[in-house]
């Protein structure tokens, strides 16, 4: 792991200072929004992307609204699981933040600075992993949405590297890992997690969790088996008199 922890000249700490250096550009103030919506804003944008997307599968029929809902728990846990998969990774890779190993950096966040822990390793990224997670259990559940919660993720790495608190390849295995843990255990979770959603849809306490109330649409009644209504039998029979 010493190409991780080492800070020679590369096209990783390159693109960090590239990155990093458009914050002596700007305003302070657009500094502290983007230290703002990184931290804290597109986590937030993300988490309210699965509920609207819960609001909407609780409309569709019941197999679909089963479906959804299932990946759409998946995501959060597939996130958490994410975050523990890279407790033991940061600690055996082992790589300072970037501000430790290289002078010239703007940290722009203000909870990293001088007296921010040398123990706390920076590969890889917690808040990209977390990200990237959420937008691709959001694609299994909704495409439409999956793609914008994608794209809210590529901008939440893009906002560590420009904080100074992350390495571009920090971010890229953030989205690697949260991207492989949703996709490679997704049909494992769906197959543990449907047979529940589909009980708890049909609970009539809790089933307003999965579909709305009121939803049921009613089958097609055929027409030819339909039984005929009293008035017109009269009328049958005063023509058969």
């Amino acid at each position: 792991m010493a190409g991780l922890t080492s800070g020679g000249p590369n096209a990783d700490v390159s693109l960090l200072y590239g990155i990093n250096g458009l914050a002596r550009q700007v305003p302070p103030l657009v500094d502290r929004v983007v230290a703002l919506i990184g931290e804290y804003g597109i986590l937030l944008a993300l988490v309210l992307l699965v509920l609207w997307c819960w609001r909407g599968a609780r409309r569709q029929d019941e197999p679909t609204a089963v479906e959804s809902f299932a990946a759409l728990v998946w995501a959060p846990l597939a996130a958490a699981l994410a975050l523990l998969v890279n407790v033991p990774l940061r600690e055996f890779v082992g790589r300072p933040r970037p501000f430790h190993a290289h002078e010239g950096l703007r940290v722009v966040d203000p909870g990293f600075g001088a007296g921010f822990a040398e123990t706390d390793f920076s590969f890889v990224s917690d808040h990209s992993t977390l990200a990237m997670a959420l937008g691709i259990g959001l694609f299994v559940a909704d495409r439409r949405l999956g793609f914008i919660g994608i794209g809210l993720a590529l901008a939440e790495g893009f906002s560590r590297v420009y904080l100074g608190v992350h390495y571009p390849t920090d971010v890229i295995g953030g989205f690697a890992l949260g991207t492989a843990v949703v996709l490679v255990l997704a049909p494992l979770a769906m197959a543990l997690l449907t047979p529940v959603v589909r009980a708890v849809a049909r609970s009539p306490r809790l089933g307003c969790l999965v579909r709305a109330r009121g939803r049921a649409v009613p089958l097609p009644v055929d027409l030819a088996q339909a039984p005929t209504p009293p008035a017109d039998r009269t009328r049958e029979s005063d023509l058969a008199a």
